[in-house]
């Protein structure tokens, strides 16, 4: 009998929470409607009708578009029918997201009812949403506006690496096509892209650890010198390292592209009058590189002198004292007290900084375009990877694969960053700090 009992209450509890879930999964609303929240249900029944009906063209003409990207040219637009087929895809997402929190609302509403316990009513839901949904109905507005400004420009630059859509294939005059993986199999295949694409990240990486690690270095050598007791008059020596960081960047690159002028730069006339022969800075790739470096150091020494200016205030002199006590020489103090410190201070905004130069545009093209051009490839001698999909896109419109190229930066740069936040110890003790 007690087993006959048990069974029917299963069932009847079953019954309960699985109806409700299921009503819900069929139309929103029934299941709260089902456990006598009227108000709810008749609400969300009402949103999800209001939904289907405002969007429903636009999921028709999206989806559509998005499998077919058109069928007749100067009719159909296939960029604009991609646009459409990710925000249609969006939208979805997100009715997707709603309609699963409604059937575990219903479901959840329907197992407080197999326990005997009251549905809240409409006041109670309210206050509930208010109290413990406060955090998210705030941050709401802003992850819907980072979602239309950084989820959509980035599923349309990873779907464009999919399709033909360059010069000659325009629209509306022309229809772009999916073309799958054979933008990123040509970049490797092809002997001009191949040699460009290798070249270019080649140049890239080099650029970015020798950028970055040699304007570090050098603010870390000159912020240790200025701390040192013997210095005087160390506020006007840090005043006037840290003028090149007042400047606009754009404005001093300016300035050096005409001072490392080949013909008339002040830096060639020195060179001349001193007995030396001209470098040729703007036309051959290797002295284009060098300057580039060089200007490189001048912008972002500054920076890393103030930041670890300040790491260096906050190491106690206690350990100092006990090191010269113990006999330590100034490079063991260096080595085995101020670089593990600052760098251990510094580590997230050195990651910044190699992820800031992997990118590092302006510097590259305002001061010689990328340039010199070089024979048999489709990327100047000083191209890095951004100023390369620059070019594709704005001077040869090879948008296919500027964003072939963008989406194997993009992998880059995400796979060194987390790798670098994995093994950096100041992410790994970060919950030490309160």
């Amino acid at each position: 009998m007690d087993t006959l009992q048990a069974h029917r209450a299963t069932n009847r509890n079953w019954r309960t929470r699985h109806t409700a879930a299921f009503l819900s999964a069929l139309a929103m609303g029934l299941g709260q409607m089902y456990n006598r929240q009227w108000v709810k249900g008749i609400l969300l029944l009402v949103l999800e009708i209001s939904y289907l009906g405002v969007f429903y063209d636009l999921f028709n003409m999206g989806l559509w578009g998005i499998v077919t990207l058109g069928t007749k040219p100067f009719r159909d637009h296939s960029i604009q029918l991609l646009a459409e087929g990710i925000i249609a895809l969006i939208l979805i997402a997100f009715g997707l997201l709603c309609y699963a929190l409604n059937v575990r609302d219903a479901y959840r509403v329907g197992a407080m009812r197999e326990r005997g316990l009251r549905p809240p009513g409409v006041w109670e839901t309210y206050r509930t949403v208010t109290d413990k949904g406060y955090p998210y109905l705030l941050i709401a507005p802003g992850m819907l506006l980072l979602v239309f400004v950084v989820l959509f420009p980035l599923l349309f630059m990873v779907l464009l690496a999919f399709t033909n859509f360059d010069l000659y294939h325009w629209p509306p005059a022309k229809l772009v096509d999916w073309v799958g993986v054979s933008n990123f199999i040509q970049l490797f295949q092809l002997e001009i892209w191949r040699n460009s694409f290798f070249n270019v990240m080649s140049w890239t990486v080099v650029w970015t650890l020798v950028s970055t690690t040699v304007q570090f270095a050098l603010g870390l050598l000159l912020a240790v010198l200025l701390n040192q007791e013997r210095v005087k008059g160390k506020k006007l020596f840090r005043t006037l390292l840290i003028l090149p960081w007042a400047v606009p960047s754009f404005v001093s690159v300016l300035v050096f592209a005409g001072m490392f002028n080949d013909d008339f730069g002040p830096i060639n006339q020195m060179l001349q009058a001193a007995g030396m022969e001209a470098i040729p800075w703007l036309t051959d790739p290797f002295w284009t590189k060098v300057a580039i470096l060089l200007i490189q150091f001048w912008l972002g020494f500054p920076f890393n002198l103030a930041l670890c200016t300040g790491v260096l205030q906050t190491i106690p002199s206690d350990l100092y004292e006990a090191a010269e006590v113990d006999g330590a020489t100034p490079w063991q103090k260096l080595k085995d007290i101020t670089l593990p410190l600052v760098l251990y201070a510094t580590a997230p905004l050195l990651i910044v900084q190699y992820a800031g130069n992997f990118n590092n545009f302006t510097v590259i093209y305002l001061f010689n375009q990328g340039g010199p051009a070089v024979p048999g490839q489709t990327a100047g001698g000083s191209d890095i990877l951004i100023s390369w999909v620059f070019k594709l896109t704005f001077e040869t419109q090879k948008f296919n694969y500027a964003a072939a190229v963008s989406v194997i930066i993009g992998v880059i740069v995400a796979a060194l960053a987390v790798w670098q936040f994995r093994k950096t110890r100041s992410f790994k003790e970060e919950d030490l700090i309160q």
